[in-house]
């Protein structure tokens, strides 16, 4: 556009200081703002403008070095330009600024600063407007000869450019429609020139001054691109000057462009890409589509945005690892013992990774299902699949799907966006460096199928046939059904706290001192001391909470060790240490001789509590039990089996229930059922008290503790019941007792799942009697036998044996109810 095409600017400008750039009357530029007062003006003037006027601002060139921190107001050029804010665009990263795309109008003298907050305001005046000339008048005199001779430079730099760019055409279009006067400004504009340049060019406001500062600048520029285009005709291996006229060797004095080396590089660069590409050994509907991608590249100048995406997808598909693979190494007597030495319990999962592996070794193109471990946190299995992996001679790659909520994390983002990048698998094979790797889908049933699998950033199918796929996850109840249907689900159970100790001190004690860079003649932990730790400070399935406190002693003791000064008789105290010379030891204390503390250094309970704290968990049961209205419970949780409490109240009413405790439906569902169980057969088991019904008058309050937690399932019925007849007939359930079952209004016990994590949970808590759905009986045989024969089981079909086990001397009925045998 031309610079002075009637345009009136304001005789007041907001003024924007920039420093990194000077704007041209005609033409466009980008400029950054981040500063106070530009910012404000932004906020002020252009967003909240709606006329021509608004928009219209004075861009003023720094004269000297920024300085962001400071309040000052830079000191201003005397000429600016005047232009117009076409787009804003705000931004708040790295930090909040704008990005104005202005376009000059004219240039502008100031005449007075107004004002200098929030953003200087100037009084100016308007340049350029009477500068029209015809072309008569610029055919006489030396004006008419300088602006003759620009434009026959700019013809010949534009015929020196490519015609077929977009932008190369429409500045010769431009050379015949813009006016003669505005060409300096434009030009100066587009060739490469210093700030310091333009800033010359800017302070030329008479025209002949201006035509002779900008013309100097073009003609550079034309000999630039006659001296490349000389060296882009001869060969490098030809003349070895063209090297030194790219390394400035020759006319070091002046300015040559590297677009030519760049271009050189790109072009053996992509020859070298082309090489990889072939010998990928990758499949042919790959190789077609990288052949395709090459061909792209090699036409597609380096400053395009899609040069760089299409090189890194070529890149990315050569490093795939298309035919690379790994040679199994199956020996099963080896893997029983490598799992086994890696893994204590654990058995049923140990034989059937067995099974698998029994089955490869004879039959090496197995598909068999993907295995699913299903378990508490900590319990151990991603570590079997690493174990696996170990066996295998396979490489191991672990896929954490926890938070993942869009499908492009696993398959990948389409090439169409910005950013876009493969997915998990794909980047994962990448880095694994082979096709047969293990993957480990670790938290499946935290995320949001064949063996051809595509990914949308490849696009191309890629054979997943050898890569042997483990899934872990804690619950299945998330997992998607269609999901859930393809794998082989393995429960891993909790440990119980004889399995804790031993793997304690198989695993767990050695890798923490060696992590603190201690060794087992400086640090003891006695079986006693793990017992204490596992159930006073730790009630967890697994064992992950376990090693962290073993940590946690072990930093202590490496503090004393590490320190080797005077150890006084508090810290002796502290540490417990037990050896032959501790007399010894402190009567050199008493002396006052520093001494470092005695080897190994032994913790007992003592130390126990002074290096963790007092017990985080308490037997509580007994303490809980001491009212009627309160029956403990056992339920399944992600994390393991846990007692669960359920207390009662009654008070005068209207015979309404109230719960409380953060209930999920199905158990508030089981609330009911027992209340009305217990109303329809308050008479047998004389719970009336002179009424026919043992809730008139009265409102009960259900409350199950831990209302943070949320609670739910079909496993608490029998809870209910028992907790309700307590608090109706006054008398105390067992306190070493807890229950687990659903019932049916009928008054029958139906079986639950998770017995197994329930009972462990009942053993951890030191309780003696557990009462099971009879129908779950079968379920025992996976509990070990020593926790069998520490417990009391009672199995129960009705709600009738389930009341006489749980109260010390039987639940007194008036009536006994004859079991009716099926006929069918």
């Amino acid at each position: 556009m031309s610079s002075n095409s009637g345009i009136q600017i304001p005789s007041r400008l907001p003024l924007l200081c920039t420093d990194d750039g000077v704007l041209l009357p005609g033409s466009t530029m980008r400029i950054s703002v981040d500063t106070a007062r530009n910012m404000q003006l932004v906020k002020s003037r252009l967003l909240k403008g709606t006329s021509l006027k608004s928009t219209i601002i004075g861009v003023i060139p720094n004269t000297r070095d920024p300085v962001h921190d400071s309040d000052e107001l830079p000191s201003l050029h005397s000429i600016g330009t005047a232009g117009l804010a076409v787009q804003v665009v705000g931004s708040n990263w790295p930090k909040p600024h704008y990005t104005l795309l202005i376009t000059g109008l004219c240039r502008f003298r100031v005449t007075q600063l107004l004002r200098e907050r929030p953003f200087p305001v100037a009084e100016v005046e308007q340049l350029d407007k009477l500068e029209q000339y015809t072309e008569g008048d610029q055919a006489d005199g030396e004006l008419g000869e300088l602006s003759l001779r620009f434009h026959q430079a700019a013809v010949q730099l534009v015929g020196m450019l490519d015609m077929s760019v977009p932008v190369v055409a429409k500045l010769r279009r431009l050379l015949d429609s813009l006016p003669r006067e505005t060409l300096p400004d434009v030009l100066a504009s587009m060739i490469r020139t210093s700030n310091k340049e333009k800033l010359q060019v800017l302070d030329a406001v008479d025209l002949e001054e201006r035509f002779k500062k900008a013309l100097p600048l073009l003609t550079r520029q034309i000999e630039g691109l006659k001296l490349l285009q000389k060296t882009r005709k001869r060969r490098p291996d030809d003349d070895k000057r063209v090297l030194a006229i790219r390394k400035g060797g020759v006319f070091p004095g002046r300015q040559f462009s590297l677009d030519e080396e760049a271009e050189d590089e790109d072009g053996d660069d992509t020859a070298m890409l082309e090489k990889k590409v072939k010998a990928a050994a990758m499949p042919e509907a790959a190789l077609r589509v990288c052949l395709k991608e090459l061909k792209r590249l090699k036409k597609m100048p380096q400053s395009m945005p899609e040069h760089a995406l299409t090189r890194n997808y070529l890149e990315m598909m050569v490093e795939l690892p298309w035919s690379k693979s790994t040679t199994d190494c199956l020996d099963i007597r080896a893997a029983r013992v490598l799992l086994d030495n890696d893994h204590y319990a654990m058995e049923k999962l140990k034989r059937r990774v067995l099974e698998y592996l029994a089955v490869r070794q004879l039959k090496s193109t197995l598909k068999g299902p993907i295995l699913c471990f299903v378990g508490p946190p900590g319990v151990g299995k991603t570590s079997v699949g690493r174990s696996i992996a170990r066996t295998l001679g396979r490489e191991f790659h672990r896929i954490a799907l926890g938070g993942v909520c869009d499908h492009s994390d696993i398959r990948g983002h389409r090439r169409t966006y910005v950013g876009s990048m493969p997915g998990r698998i794909i980047n994962g094979l990448k880095t694994a460096g082979v096709n047969n790797p293990i993957f480990l889908l670790d938290e499946v049933d935290k995320l949001g199928k064949s063996p051809d699998f595509t990914d949308h950033y490849l696009n191309v199918p890629f054979d997943l046939s050898q890569v042997l796929f483990i899934a872990t996850a804690n619950t299945t109840a998330t997992i998607p059904p269609a999901l859930l249907d393809r794998m082989e689900v393995l429960q891993v159970p909790g440990y119980t706290q004889e399995e804790k100790v031993e793997i304690a001190h198989r695993h767990l004690i050695p890798h923490q001192l060696e992590q603190h860079g201690l060794t087992p003649q400086q640090l003891q932990i006695p079986q006693d001391t793990t017992k204490d730790i596992i159930s006073k400070y730790t009630r967890e399935a697994g064992v992950r909470s376990l090693e962290r406190k073993i940590g946690a002693i072990c930093r202590a003791v490496a503090v004393k060790v590490a320190e080797g000064h005077k150890v006084s008789r508090a810290d002796r105290t502290l540490l417990r240490m037990h050896s032959i010379e501790e007399c010894f030891c402190m009567s050199i204390e008493d002396s006052g001789i520093a001494s470092p503390p005695e080897m190994p250094i032994v913790i007992d309970h003592i130390a126990l509590k002074d290096i963790l704290g007092p017990p985080v968990f308490e037997m509580e049961v007994s303490e809980r039990l001491t009212l009627p209205g309160v029956a403990i419970g056992l339920a399944w949780t992600p994390m393991g089996g846990e007692i669960m409490f359920v207390e009662a109240s009654r008070m005068e009413g209207e015979g309404q229930l109230t719960l409380t405790g953060q209930l999920g439906d199905v158990m508030k569902e089981s609330a009911h059922l027992a209340i009305s169980w217990l109303r329809s057969n308050a008479k047998t088991y004389l719970l009336t008290n002179g009424s026919a019904d043992p809730l008139e008058g009265t409102d009960i309050h259900l409350h199950f503790p831990a209302g943070a937690v949320t609670k739910d399932g079909p496993s608490a019925g029998v809870t209910i019941v028992t907790c309700l007849a307590s608090l109706l007939s006054g008398r105390l359930v067992r306190s070493d007792v807890a229950m687990t079952g659903e019932i049916t209004l009928r008054g029958l016990v139906l079986p639950v799942g998770g017995i197994k994590d329930k009972v462990l949970a009942a053993h951890r808590a030191n309780l003696k009697r557990v009462i099971v759905p009879k129908r779950n009986e079968k379920d025992l045989e996976e509990i070990p036998a020593h926790v069998r024969a520490d417990l009391d089981f009672v199995f129960a079909s009705t709600l009738d044996e389930v009341l006489k086990a749980a109260f010390d001397g039987g639940f007194p009925a008036a009536v006994s109810h004859a079991q009716v045998v099926s006929k069918l």
